[in-house]
């Protein structure tokens, strides 16, 4: 089931930079964003440190320097 909710443009403009992939759809970003603040609810330390290893993958994406599933299995056997 599909519905349409209405937000602010500089709300979408926010969730665009969340993005890790062109066609990553709202609903892929709003449901890791729910995963993210209930690990924040259950262990805040451990989030942090999670959000700050999110983020250095994304820059680690943006950038393109990071491994394909194929090449990790080449170097790792």
């Amino acid at each position: 089931m599909e519905t349409t909710i209405r937000i602010n443009v500089h709300t979408k403009e926010e969730l665009d930079g969340f993005r890790q992939y062109k066609n990553e759809s709202y609903d892929e970003l709003i449901r890791k964003l729910m995963h993210l603040a209930k690990l924040c609810e259950k262990n805040p330390k451990l989030s942090q440190e999670t959000i700050r290893e999110i983020k250095k993958a994304r820059e680690r994406i943006k950038t393109s320097n990071f491994y394909t599933a194929k090449e990790a299995k080449k170097i790792l056997g």
